[in-house]
């Protein structure tokens, strides 16, 4: 990994499943008791422009689990980029904490913070990724057996940040992946060429139905994000034929998972019967969050299994 974790393409394949295997063996040490501070005296600080629920709790907790303790910032307080430079704001956290996760508006935002800064920088979500949000959703999938090399995954929605990671994350397992989206709102073309350069096996469609048969996994998330509510009229519009329920449900594999990285916003791109189904890993993929996050956190800031 490089010193900082601001997309998903900052890792390779090999060390994607080494934090699968490192998020299990952090998860199962603190669930069975093996509470150790392999952390101990270090801190993080945690920029939040935008409000957040998992984001902020799994980044809070982690790293106090991992016996550090986390600084929370949020942009009104600091005034990131208008009452203070961003420059100056990694500048002067580096001198007091040993990294920080970011939860920002523009991804220009936390590049330019990993590149003053001189601890580990974290994207806690920006306009273009989301990283930690893949990386937790594949750990889900992997801790529950999934051959990700030979599963296909069906992304119904914008193709979005949390698209974009999904695909990145997609080409390093080895996945198939799909995405049905209305005319332009296809994901990122650069993004695009990215995953088809690391060898991922992508498809963009605008039929649901089409993207939906026969696969292993239907994942979708809302079609108005953060800072796009004067887009909602338009948007509500254009993604009606994409809503994850029952009917497309059915032209995937019985045994499809249902995924959703939240908040959900019921009734629009997902109803209850599937949000709330058997078939819903979506509670899963919240919780692991946390671990996913703690073995990104250990890593980075240097941490011992010894102290673990």
């Amino acid at each position: 990994m490089n010193k900082n974790f601001l997309s998903v393409a900052d890792l390779s394949r090999e060390r994607i499943f080494k934090l699968f295997a490192l998020a299990a063996d952090l998860k199962q040490r603190w669930k069975s008791g093996r509470r150790g501070a392999p952390l101990a005296g270090r801190s993080m600080a945690l920029i939040f422009e935008k409000q957040s629920l998992r984001t902020r709790v799994t980044f809070e907790v982690g790293i106090v689990q991992l016996g550090g303790r986390a600084v929370y910032l949020s942009g009104h307080e600091i005034g990131l980029g208008t009452r203070e430079s961003v420059p100056d704001v990694a500048r002067n956290l580096s001198r007091w904490v040993d990294g920080i996760a970011a939860r920002v508006y523009s991804h220009a935002t936390v590049e330019t913070l990993a590149r003053y800064a001189t601890v580990p920088v974290i994207n806690g979500l920006s306009d273009f990724e989301h990283p930690c949000q893949a990386l937790a959703d594949y750990f889900t999938l992997w801790e529950r057996g999934v051959d990700l090399a030979t599963m296909r995954l069906a992304w119904i929605g914008d193709g979005n940040n949390v698209c974009h990671s999904v695909m990145l994350a997609g080409a390093l397992v080895g996945a198939s992946m799909v995405v049905a989206c209305p005319p332009g709102y296809e994901p990122n073309a650069g993004v695009q060429a990215t995953v088809r350069k690391l060898g991922g096996k992508l498809d963009i469609t605008y039929d649901a139905k089409e993207a939906a048969t026969d696969a292993d996994v239907l994942y979708t998330d809302v079609w108005v994000s953060m800072g796009q509510e004067a887009e909602r009229v338009q948007r509500t519009e254009a993604f009606s034929r994409y809503q994850l329920n029952d009917t497309l449900v059915g032209f995937a594999k019985p045994s499809a998972l249902l995924m959703h990285c939240l908040p959900a916003h019921r009734g629009e791109e997902i109803t209850d019967t599937v949000l709330d189904g058997p078939r819903s890993i979506v509670l899963e993929q919240s919780e692991n969050r946390l671990h996913a996050q703690k073995a990104v956190i250990f890593e980075l800031l240097g941490g011992s299994l010894d102290d673990a």
